[in-house]
């Protein structure tokens, strides 16, 4: 896919009403939501993600994060937050995107790729197949305790970049992102969106001095 000369902004984390708001008057295009997770920051309860993604106005997207790896349970976990996007943060063990597809029309299937190496290309593009975007992250799914995101960890944008130009659907950049290297990120991976958690946040919630900063950076206009 060609490089974004505009990329857009994904706020993940989102633990409330007022966070959702503020990242969307930053200029935030997507809104994450973390379900239940083996590690990481930002899980909030089901029914907490359900009335926030209620109350966002389209055309703000609102990603449900599951770590379900069978396609009937994260269809289920979809059912009971009904989001516009599931991001899909693990390996998709049981049943297939197909099933998904079928069983939750018009929902946008985002799935997680964790850069750890070159290999990392490979997998990227057999999944770009079935999915509608993919999200290129810092995890580690082979640790004891799995990490599936919110590290604060970069990786090697150069891999990035490779994934980017071998497919034909959007990618989004995660993994590190903050104000001071979100230009460098842009210009070296040209990714369709942005994907931040740790990076606009102190103390763990969302900073609205760290955000402005950001999107700043980015060259997203808001309207606070």
């Amino acid at each position: 896919m060609e490089p974004a000369s505009q990329p857009r902004i994904k706020i993940c984390c989102i633990a409330s009403r007022a966070e959702a708001r503020l990242a969307i008057d930053a200029g935030a295009s997507a809104l994450g939501l973390v379900g239940a997770m083996p590690s990481g920051p930002g899980i909030i309860p089901d029914e907490a993600i359900a009335e926030i993604a209620l109350s966002v106005p389209p055309p703000i997207a609102t990603f449900l994060l599951t770590s379900e790896q069978s396609a009937d349970r994260i269809a289920a976990h979809h059912r009971r937050v009904r989001t516009t996007a599931i991001q899909m943060v693990d390996r998709l063990t049981r049943g297939t995107y197909a099933d998904l597809r079928r069983e939750l029309p018009g929902t946008k299937l985002v799935q997680v790729v964790h850069v750890t190496g070159p290999e990392s290309l490979d997998e990227a593009v057999s999944l770009a197949e079935h999915v509608d975007a993919l999200l290129l992250d810092s995890g580690r799914p082979d640790m004891p305790v799995k990490e599936l995101g919110g590290t604060g960890r970069g990786h090697d944008w150069t891999i990035s970049r490779r994934i980017r130009e071998e497919v034909e659907i959007p990618v989004f950049l995660a993994g590190g992102l903050h104000a001071g290297n979100v230009r460098p990120a842009i210009e070296e991976v040209g990714p369709f969106g942005l994907d931040v958690c740790s990076g606009v946040r102190s103390g763990g919630a969302l900073d609205p001095t760290r955000l402005l900063a950001f999107c700043k950076a980015a060259g997203i206009s808001h309207s606070i």
